[in-house]
């Protein structure tokens, strides 16, 4: 009878929120505590002890991953996604239920994780690899691939202190990768790196899936799901709400949580922000300034946001990202992309911005519009999943080899030039 890789049976890990903290206490203050409470319960019959609240990150989590499956785990911030790796790499402990695992685990959830920032780069490698259980020989086999994927082979006896966060998962994911684990764990964290590098660590984890060892991947990233998992489970405020095949799971994961708006206005339930900002509108305008969610690509679409603004500020970023319907970013755009003196002006109250998505750009498909405003550089106001989905007919192509349709999110009308050969012209005048 075979054995899964990994097993959890009801698995919980509940956390308490809202308890302050208490300051250290000597033995006679605990004493007298102790003596004091039933007459303070006498006192104040009903009341209550501590201001503290239960919240389950995770409840009755079952699950079985099979040797050589790669397991994609999505769903919505604060769904229990990251609590479930620490759990089953063994950083924090469950409330309830059990983890079955064999084989080494190497994991890579934080920058910086399994780290010592003291120590450098090398020393590092070689900490990591003993505390996987590796044997030294097999470490220093190693040593050479782990050095040539991370890129940092000039910063290798610098500590790794001095190192930036994207030479941080470099140096750690090319670690966790090459050292053979038998199940290896990664969470968002390669969203870090840069385009050219997380596109080599995916197709890392896929060569690691080839050959036979068990991944779990969590990522926002849908595309990066879809090419790579096999199986995908989603989480929902810290439950199992679907698993099942790939493309089934993140199609309805998309369906409900990504397009939340219809018919060319979303407005909130509740005003999206905090008290210097908040979103109370998000539109779609076609040529004519009607409002809609179907457009063909030859006109341009019009992006509306309403913002109430309390403390107006030179800081401020509001815009949006224009996602496909699979989750790939296809763009992020803010008003303070142009030059300073084209920022539209921003006043206490409500404000109207909008911009205009060029006609004869966007493919025919499913498109979401994201909000997003920010303080730059200091906080989120606005940071959602969910957005004003809208239909694009491709209908601009005009020559008869473009109507047919084109693969690719945009279909730009790029004029083409040509320079022939001298010779060729020879005799054309004549």
């Amino acid at each position: 009878m075979s054995h899964p890789a990994l097993r959890t049976v009801g698995l919980g890990k509940m956390y308490h929120i809202g308890r302050e903290r208490e300051k250290y206490r000597t033995l006679r203050d605990s004493l007298v505590s102790a003596a004091m409470r039933p007459i303070e319960r006498m006192r104040h019959p009903g009341a209550a002890t501590h201001t503290s609240e239960d919240l389950w990150a995770l409840r009755e989590v079952d699950l079985e991953v099979e040797h050589g499956e790669v397991l994609g785990i999505i769903g919505r911030n604060g769904a229990g996604k990251s609590t479930l790796l620490k759990v089953l790499s063994r950083i924090t402990e469950p409330t309830e239920g059990r983890v079955e695992i064999r084989g080494h685990v190497a994991s890579l959830l934080e920058v910086g994780t399994g780290f010592h920032p003291e120590l450098t780069g090398r020393e590092n490698i070689q900490l990591n690899g003993a505390i996987l259980g590796m044997p030294r020989a097999q470490i220093k086999s190693k040593f050479d691939e782990i050095v040539e994927f991370s890129e940092i082979g000039r910063f290798l006896d610098t500590p790794v202190k001095r190192y930036s966060s994207g030479m941080y998962v470099r140096l750690a994911f090319a670690v966790a990768a090459h050292l053979d684990p038998e199940i290896l764990i990664i969470d968002e964290v390669l969203a870090v790196g840069d385009f050219a590098f997380q596109k080599k660590c995916l197709g890392k984890m896929g060569d690691v899936a080839t050959r036979g060892r068990t991944v779990l991947f969590v990522s926002h990233n849908m595309p990066a799901v879809r090419g790579l998992c096999s199986r995908v489970v989603e989480l929902t405020a810290g439950r199992v709400s679907n698993i099942g095949d790939t493309d089934s799971v993140v199609d309805a994961y998309l369906k409900g949580n990504i397009g939340t708006g219809s018919g060319g206005e979303w407005v909130p339930d509740e005003a999206l922000g905090d008290e210097q900002a908040r979103l109370v509108a998000l539109r779609l305008r076609d040529s004519t300034g009607q409002v809609g969610d179907q457009f063909s690509s030859r006109e341009p679409i019009r992006v509306e946001m309403e913002v109430d603004l309390v403390e107006p500020s030179d800081a401020l970023c509001i815009g949006f990202d224009l996602v496909t319907s699979d989750g790939a970013v296809v763009c992020r755009t803010y008003q303070t992309d142009a030059a300073l003196h084209d920022w539209p002006p921003l006043a206490t109250g409500r404000n109207r911005l909008f911009c205009d998505i060029p006609g004869a750009l966007l493919n025919g498909g499913r498109y979401i519009v994201v909000p997003r405003i920010s303080l730059h550089r200091v906080r989120w106001i606005v940071n959602v999943e969910s957005g004003l989905q809208f239909d694009v007919q491709g209908d601009h192509a005009v020559s008869p080899f473009g109507w047919t349709g084109r693969p690719g999110v945009v279909a730009p009308l790029i004029k083409w030039h040509g320079v022939v050969p001298e010779e060729s012209l020879t005799g054309l005048d004549t």
